[in-house]
């Protein structure tokens, strides 16, 4: 899933930032609210692909744990008193 910057519905949200960097922030972009909604964006896809590549990783631990599992079978099987 990516985040797209197309003209979409904007509302106004209250934040809560350092004054002094704000300040020097609008020396460098004369839209402040299109640099943190670029920001804000890139942040939320770094986060889902790290997210998508902890659960491939879990995903391929499982596979790996399962196929030592059918292989070897596990430590308990030894021990069930069924």
């Amino acid at each position: 899933m990516t985040i797209a910057l197309n003209p979409v519905r904007k509302r106004p949200v209250n934040l809560t930032l350092n004054e002094n960097l704000v300040a020097q922030a609008k020396a460098y972009t004369s839209n402040l609210s299109a640099t943190m909604e670029a920001l804000l964006a890139d942040f939320v896809l770094q986060q889902q692909l790290a997210q998508r590549s902890r659960q491939q990783l879990a995903q391929t631990c499982v596979a790996d744990w399962n196929a030592v599992a059918a292989s070897v079978g596990s430590f308990a099987d030894e021990h069930v008193n069924l």
